[in-house]
């Protein structure tokens, strides 16, 4: 039985990987990762606030002073001297790919173009075998097109590409007026893979405190409908690999996302709910249904029930929708 899938132009033993998470902070859990299952590791978020923090703090220790005896310039180095850049997180490239077998995906999230550039070079040059980036982005100024951010989305990622010669990912939210053309588009330009969907952060309130707080909500299994519906219609009409992240938290789930045509299911919550060790369950329960159902390879199975091989191809469409909602007026108040 073969379980083996490309994604990024990397041969996997499973489909299995593990999607950015606490889990890859420390050499330890990418081990873990790796002897669970993990067919790939997406490292935890590099993000530009944090090296901007970074640079600000140094250039005020370096000032620091220097306004009350103006000879004290000549004794300290300018602050453009010194290499801020994400040391911590390059090594930590380094040492995981030193660790294990396994792929290692560096995982980007910039706020400006520069900066996504910038560090994709670097997170190359520490060994990552492709770049994830993180398109994460709130906008609140009324001013701001939805085509401009689309555009500033396909900039980021002809910059990232043209700056590095590893694969890069685009994870993207599900928020585009039409998904299906920014996909294409981001395909066209050559992304070489689509992870969907991002989940965004959104906070809450504590109405004791009266403050808002960080609220980060893990996936569900019935979060996995969103990234099944556009893996299902987008399969075959762009070249990109399409990565299924939010709501994998069974085999099952994962055969779904397969046969709808995702070449790799990423796994995050699940782990955190359940331990590391649950990849091997699912690889387990995926072996088995597989033998069940006379199934002898993940390719076998990929695509079968996308959009383009479906006899129903409305199902993944508005008619669908609306039989959905007729079929509400059966149930019982």
């Amino acid at each position: 039985m073969d379980l083996s899938t490309r994604y990024l132009g990397m041969q996997l033993r499973t489909p299995l990987v593990a999607s950015a998470s606490p889990l890859s902070h420390a050499l330890s859990g990418i081990r873990s990762l790796e002897d669970a299952g993990a067919s790939a590791v997406v490292l935890y978020s590099l993000f530009e606030e944090q090296l901007h923090k970074e640079a600000l703090e140094l250039e005020l220790h370096l000032n620091a002073g220097t306004e009350s005896f103006a000879e004290s310039l000549t004794y300290f180095p300018h602050s453009s001297e010194f290499q801020t850049g994400p040391e911590e997180y390059l090594n930590h490239i380094r040492k995981a790919k030193e660790a294990v077998d396994v792929p290692i995906i560096a995982s980007l999230n910039g706020a400006t173009l520069g900066g996504w550039t910038k560090y994709a070079k670097q997170v190359e040059q520490a060994g990552a075998d492709a770049i994830e980036c993180n398109l994460y982005f709130i906008p609140t100024n009324m001013e701001i097109l939805g085509s401009d951010i689309e555009n500033n989305y396909i900039d980021i990622l002809r910059e990232v590409k043209t700056s590095v010669n590893i694969p890069v990912a685009a994870k993207l939210s599900p928020f585009f007026s039409n998904l299906a053309n920014a996909a294409r588009r981001m395909d066209l330009m050559g992304t070489d893979g689509l992870v969907l969907f991002n989940r965004f952060y959104q906070p809450d309130i504590d109405l004791e405190e009266l403050e808002i707080t960080p609220n980060v909500l893990l996936s569900s299994p019935q979060d996995l409908r969103l990234p099944l519906t556009w893996i299902g219609i987008l399969y075959g009409r762009i070249r990109a690999n399409l990565a299924a992240t939010s709501g994998v938290h069974g085999s099952e789930d994962v055969i779904k996302l397969l046969m709808v045509g995702a070449d790799v299911t990423m796994m995050c919550s699940a782990l955190l709910l359940h331990g590391v060790s649950h990849l091997a369950q699912v690889e387990k329960g995926i072996r088995q249904w597989m033998e069940e159902h006379e199934y002898e390879s993940v390719q076998q199975m990929q695509g079968s029930m996308s959009q383009l091989r479906c006899s129903d191809p409305a199902a993944f469409e508005r008619a669908q929708y609306m039989r959905a909602v007729k079929g509400l007026h059966h149930v019982q108040v």
